[in-house]
């Protein structure tokens, strides 16, 4: 079992957390995942035979790529439809 934490870029609200768990979580092998968005982070548990560029790349399709990489517009929009799907899913 692995535990991290993943910094992200474009992490705006409790609706981009909502996307991003639900996403997650339907990753087999991913158990728990927690977002701070103060810190712009999310713990994540995780089981051995999940590669963690599985996960990276799911956030990056979702607009969340980790704050080390590039980032542009196109990232930024994805993230804004995210966050919008996961409003829609908090109500």
């Amino acid at each position: 079992m692995k535990t991290e934490e993943i910094i992200i870029a474009n992490l705006k609200c409790n609706g981009c957390a909502t996307t991003i768990k639900r996403e997650l979580l339907g990753i087999n092998g991913v158990k728990t995942v927690a977002v701070d968005i103060d810190k712009d982070a999310i713990d994540l548990t995780y089981d051995d035979n999940v590669e963690r560029s599985t996960i990276i790349s799911k956030l990056l399709s979702l607009g969340y790529p980790e704050a080390t990489e590039k980032n542009g517009l196109l990232l930024q929009l994805k993230s804004y439809t995210s966050c919008m799907i996961g409003k829609v899913h908090n109500l």
